[in-house]
């Protein structure tokens, strides 16, 4: 589904995860300063897990961090677990310690998931916020961080589940069942609607998942990370050699 559009092209590989966290936040720098030019603000979703961490670490620090209009950026994320936001497993607090505490970003325009609410309740309020900023057009965020599971699932999008399959929410709250929790997450339609898309994968495990979305076998069913496709512009993929290897023709 979708994977067989996705191109080779679109591969940024490098030796290390050092080389690639480096590369990612220079692109980010350039796009935030691009869009600001161009529209007088920044939008951007983050990603949550482990993998985005050094990432918004390697931002925080002055050769980056003083580079950046800091306050015309307007911060979302991709998905929250349902946790208060003080909790370990929240996206909100890794990407706060990491990165929101230590540069000057305006409080009003960081705009978490309420994942402490109830789930159903959460995701509604999260879309209206994301419609409220950019009323009265379509949400249409400037870049959308993305991660990806050994699994090949993306933000909370998770094989054969319904949010798979949503063509209208741009944020939905739904039952994991392999995870035992609920998640809130953004669909295909806010995803792909998006600007730029950069899916960040650097460790060897992810593997299989890359060799899925790109070349998958035959009668193989592509993971969810196959459907990102952003309207006018192919995700951008940055990966280490190790996340590249079963790829062929990688370069």
């Amino acid at each position: 589904m979708g994977s067989t559009t996705m191109k080779l092209d679109d591969l940024h590989v490098y030796e290390t995860p050092s080389e690639a966290v480096q590369a990612v936040a220079e692109s980010i720098t350039r796009l935030s300063v691009q869009c600001i030019r161009e529209r007088g603000r920044f939008t951007i979703a983050l990603a949550g897990g482990s993998t985005p961490k050094p990432h918004y670490e390697l931002l925080a620090t002055p050769a980056f961090a003083s580079t950046i209009d800091w306050k015309l950026w307007h911060v979302f994320w991709g998905d929250e677990r349902c946790v208060p936001p003080e909790h370990s497993d929240s996206n909100y607090r890794m990407a706060t310690e990491a990165l929101l505490s230590r540069v000057p970003v305006v409080t009003s325009q960081v705009h978490r998931i309420h994942g402490e609410d109830d789930p159903t309740e959460a995701a509604a309020s999260y879309e209206r916020a994301l419609r409220d900023t950019f009323d009265p057009l379509p949400p249409r965020l400037d870049l959308v961080l993305l991660g990806m599971g050994d699994d090949g699932h993306t933000a909370s999008l998770f094989s054969k589940l319904e949010a798979l399959e949503e063509k209208e929410r741009l944020i939905v709250a739904h039952w994991v069942p392999n995870l035992n929790a609920h998640r809130i997450t953004a669909t295909f339609p806010l995803i792909n609607a998006s600007r730029n898309v950069a899916i960040l994968a650097t460790d060897a495990g992810k593997a299989d998942a890359v060799k899925r979305a790109f070349q998958p076998e035959i009668d193989d069913e592509a993971p969810p990370i196959a459907q990102v496709h952003p309207i006018g512009n192919g995700a951008q993929w940055y990966l280490t050699r190790s996340a590249a290897s079963l790829l062929t023709a990688a370069r």
